[in-house]
């Protein structure tokens, strides 16, 4: 089992990275532009899913791909922003009803995919039927708006998954240290 899959973030980011395709094929007429948006709805997710694997010889490394997994999608928010003011379109504030009911949304069917991993309970049908409960709207305002309020929830995420690495850094050491105390004990140092 992939321990990437029991991370909220991993589930936000995977959810991003489909839906920005298809808003992007639907919405955005520049070959570029579209290509930066999938790319940054693409790296997010892959960076997630590399510092996972990365956690096991480097939390160094763990806490820099994670890093970069947010500024991805940082810039994905910039580009979604732009979008919205370009075309004359609201962007939604925070306390605005329609993003807490997206945000409350997103929360329950992310936490229901990633209980599937950390159940060890991996149905594939299970997993399918919540992924296809994200459609993207037809309407260009509340797609953006839908896709931004994922990538806040993500961001958020992932700022408090990289304090924890680093929480966890300062207590525990690196690999180096680690490696550095048992060579030092097995010598009697």
């Amino acid at each position: 089992m992939q321990p990437y899959k029991k991370l909220f973030t991993y589930w936000y980011a995977l959810i991003i990275y489909d839906l920005t395709v298809v808003f992007t094929k639907k919405w955005i007429k520049s070959y570029k532009l579209s290509d930066q948006l999938d790319g940054a709805a693409r790296s997010g997710k892959q960076n997630i899913v590399e510092g996972s694997d990365a956690l096991k010889v480097s939390l160094k490394s763990g806490i820099k791909l994670t890093g970069v997994a947010k500024a991805s999608f940082e810039e994905l928010i910039g580009d979604l922003e732009d979008f919205l003011r370009q075309r004359d379109l609201e962007q939604w504030e925070v306390k605005d009803n329609r993003v807490k009911k997206i945000r409350e949304f997103n929360s329950r069917q992310v936490r229901n995919l990633s209980n599937l991993y950390q159940a060890k309970n991996v149905d594939k049908f299970v997993e399918k039927r919540l992924l296809s409960k994200y459609k993207l709207p037809d309407n260009p305002e509340i797609a953006a708006n839908l896709l931004l309020t994922l990538c806040h929830q993500v961001t958020f995420l992932l700022d408090r998954q990289i304090e924890g690495l680093i929480k966890k850094h300062k207590k525990e050491g690196g690999l180096s240290e680690k490696l550095y105390n048992q060579r030092k004990k097995k010598r009697g140092y």
